[in-house]
């Protein structure tokens, strides 16, 4: 008795019961030369089975055996129908009839259903977030805005222990919120690429970061959460960067049918269910999505801007990039790097001077981000080799009004550890 043999016997329910342990008597529900199908009852009743029936199932047997298929290697595929049949021919020689007997076999596959991988929902719904307050009245009339750049939120899969490990970096994530929490700004902006999405992205897909994306959307979805309790007045904004743009990218590549698709009866305000607000639940943190990269912007005032940025120098300052062209200072992000650079210019109404500031990254810096310059062993483990990144923030102080200044503060962290205003602050 050969083991797809046994496994045909074994096939109760519609399903594979591998562990099952076969009773004596106990035979599939039915079989015929036509159909074999089997029965939907878990247990169905002992029955006797004729010769015909026991030598359609070997004949079923030889022929899987012929054609090389392990029924154990199919997992949760299972046998939908079989089909017997004859063909007639002549015998050139001697015009004999030849008759042969011939059967054909219709699986099931296991993702005839849909995936069985867990298809991408929105992060988990948090059972209280606190409503935005309203913002006290600065006497003097400056505010106050916390940047934060690039978290890279993202995950890869330990290969010795299937664990999670996280890429973006904790201890600088605990660190800014503590700062916020002291200084209580009127704004945080995050400032693009909060997401990292590996596995959508248009590079080759390392199996390590294979289903991590669901991971990274939770964990996005309470670091909103976190930053609306530590601060209560802000308007806090979500500025798409370019891996924020891999999620629609890869779904008009592959999936355009289901861009821009939202729930019934959606209001003008809604967001496609397969974006990022929408799977982040910003609206339930009230926190504000600016999409549209490269083109999104933010203006704290009429002469300070915030972008993430698309310009890139590998020797030297991406700094002087902006300023080439700039009429406004400006903040930007994606270099990862903590870069300071000013520029006067001869005006009509005299000299004027524009900044461009980079606050460098909230991910890990040591080579696990995936990037064109790292590498990884053979189990897929990140090779430990430092990027040329920085790890900060920013703390911008601005006029709305009035004449419209500025003035701006790059944070330096340094293995979980900051000072700032003469107080220091730690992850330990």
């Amino acid at each position: 008795m050969t083991e797809n043999y046994e496994t045909l016997i074994c096939m109760v329910g519609g399903r594979h019961e591998w562990a099952r342990p076969i009773k004596p008597g106990r035979k599939p529900a039915s079989c015929d030369i036509h159909r074999f199908a089997v029965d939907e009852d878990p247990d169905p009743p002992v029955r006797d089975w004729d010769e015909n029936e026991e030598k359609r199932l070997r004949q079923l047997d030889a022929l899987l055996k012929t054609k090389g298929i392990s029924l154990s290697e199919l997992e949760e595929a299972t046998i939908k129908k079989v089909k017997s049949w004859q063909a007639m021919h002549k015998n050139d020689d001697t015009g004999e009839a030849i008759v042969t007997d011939l059967i054909g076999i219709e699986f099931s596959p296991a993702w005839e259903s849909g995936p069985v991988w867990p298809v991408v929902q929105p992060g988990p719904e948090i059972a209280s977030v606190p409503p935005k307050a309203s913002r006290p009245k600065r006497p003097d009339g400056w505010l106050t805005s916390v940047v934060l750049p690039d978290i890279q939120m993202g995950y890869l899969r330990d290969p010795d222990t299937d664990l999670l490990v996280p890429y973006h970096d904790e201890s600088a994530l605990t660190v800014v919120r503590s700062v916020i929490r002291d200084i209580k700004p009127d704004r945080v902006v995050m400032n693009g690429d909060n997401l990292d999405f590996p596995e959508i992205g248009k590079y080759r897909k390392h199996p390590n970061f294979v289903r991590t994306t669901q991971a990274a959307i939770n964990r996005m979805t309470q670091f909103c959460v976190d930053l609306r309790t530590d601060a209560p007045f802000a308007d806090i904004d979500w500025l798409a960067g370019n891996h924020e743009e891999r999620l629609p990218n890869y779904i008009i590549d592959n999936a355009v049918a289901a861009f821009g698709i939202r729930r019934g009866r959606p209001t003008p305000d809604d967001w496609p269910v397969l974006s990022v607000p929408y799977l982040c639940r910003l609206d339930e943190s009230n926190v504000n999505f600016i999409p549209g990269y490269p083109a999104s912007e933010i203006w704290l005032n009429d002469n300070f801007q915030i972008v993430h940025g698309d310009k890139v120098t590998s020797n030297g300052l991406t700094a002087k990039k902006f300023l080439d062209g700039a009429r406004a200072s400006v903040c930007y992000g994606h270099v990862h790097r903590r870069e300071h650079m000013e520029k006067t210019r001869h005006t009509r109404n005299g000299p004027r001077t524009v900044g461009a500031y980079s606050f460098g990254c909230l991910c890990r810096i040591d080579g696990a981000v995936p990037s064109t310059k790292n590498g990884n062993d053979l189990m897929g483990r990140p090779m430990i080799r430092a990027e040329d990144w920085q790890q900060g923030f920013g703390v911008i102080h601005y006029e709305s009004k009035g004449r419209q200044r500025f003035s701006v503060e790059s944070v330096a962290i340094w293995d979980g550890w900051c000072r700032y205003q003469g107080k220091e602050y730690s992850a330990e």
